[in-house]
């Protein structure tokens, strides 16, 4: 990407959308790598610095707005997609990014995202999933595993059932749906990419370490040793093949996923299950967002990409529409015609 800077043409790289703020995350923190991914990222979208936003609500990942060299806004609990849905609304120019967290999506915010989706305003909201509250020091979050103990809210265990952000999210009929893990950047650059591409909400949850108070959380799928046996990449038009030879893989039994291996009780990759992203309805992205470990290998990649006319393109249209049948029209004119009254 390049810009124009005092009639001179720039080429942006990433440390061109490093800021001069001291980053404030606990030493080996993931969200230094998802920073350091969407920086690498963001020089390749075409998208000139002052025309990006990043909007965040309350959580450590909320801090985001103040270590990328673009427009920002930091602002409060769980609002994060209302403050973005206005401000795409009113600069449809602006490329408009929600950085936020599991508790600050799901819980004080869970309206709020659901709303964002099923509007489908062109943003794209980044979910850092760490299943748990690290900002206030530990609490279970709404996607902290139910009986998990050792969490400082429930020493006896979770007593409540998780929230999986990817079912909400195609729950609530979100056009793009994806999931990385911050440990595998050349994934995570990818999903960012094609997020950025994609026209309306984009909804990317990503696996994130805090290792402070839930150290480990995804160690079961992302270790090198394991990783190929409990992770299946998704890719559209491929058959779901996972294991370090690729010969498990699958296959659906009615409306049900089953693991198979090919080669064995007469399996051949024509019986794996194929990815279909741009499948018009969410019936088989919902049946990807359901499987984990340990009854399945853990789905990365996108589940579901689909075009829908975007809120905000609705909006512009309407208003473009309106003009034309009644012309610019006068804001003074408009506050004291209709009901008007005089409070003495």
């Amino acid at each position: 990407m390049s810009e124009q800077t005092n009639g001179a043409t720039m080429t942006l790289t990433p440390k061109d959308f490093k800021s001069d703020q001291e980053l404030r995350w606990c030493p080996g923190c993931g969200d230094y790598s998802i920073l350091a991914q969407a920086q690498k990222v963001m020089p390749e979208l075409g998208v000139p610095r002052e025309k990006i936003v990043f909007v965040s609500g309350i959580g450590c990942s909320s801090r985001f707005p103040y270590y990328m060299n673009t427009y920002g806004f930091h602002t409060i609990h769980g609002r994060a997609p209302a403050i973005a849905t206005g401000l795409k609304a009113s600069r449809p120019d602006l490329m408009v990014w929600v950085i936020t967290g599991d508790g600050d999506a799901l819980s004080i915010g869970g309206n709020h995202l659901l709303h964002i989706l099923r509007r489908n305003v062109d943003v794209k909201v980044v979910l850092f999933n760490n299943r748990i509250y690290g900002l206030t020091k530990g609490q279970y979050s709404p996607t902290t595993e139910f009986s998990k103990k050792g969490i400082k809210s429930a020493p006896m265990g979770v007593p409540d059932y998780p929230l999986n952000p990817l079912t909400v999210a195609i729950g609530a009929e979100a056009t793009f749906v994806a999931r990385t893990v911050d440990t595998d950047t050349k994934h995570l650059v990818a999903m960012m990419e094609q997020a950025a591409a994609h026209k309306g909400t984009a909804f990317v949850e990503v696996y994130q370490n805090c290792n402070i108070f839930n150290d480990g959380a995804f160690a079961y799928m992302t270790e090198k040793n394991v990783r190929d046996d409990r992770t299946v990449y998704l890719e559209h038009g491929q058959p779901l093949l996972f294991g370090k030879e690729r010969r498990k893989g699958i296959r659906l039994n009615g409306l049900t996923p089953e693991i198979v291996t090919i080669g064995e009780n007469g399996v051949t990759e024509a019986d794996i299950l194929r990815h279909d992203a741009h499948r018009a309805d969410a019936n088989l992205a919902y049946v990807l967002s359901r499987m984990d470990y340990p009854a399945f290998p853990v789905p990365v990649g996108v589940l579901r990409a689909v075009d829908r006319p975007t809120y905000d393109g609705v909006v512009v249209e309407q208003e473009v529409e309106a003009q034309a049948r009644y012309g610019m029209g006068d804001l003074d004119e408009m506050f004291n015609s209709g009901e008007t009254w005089v409070v003495e």
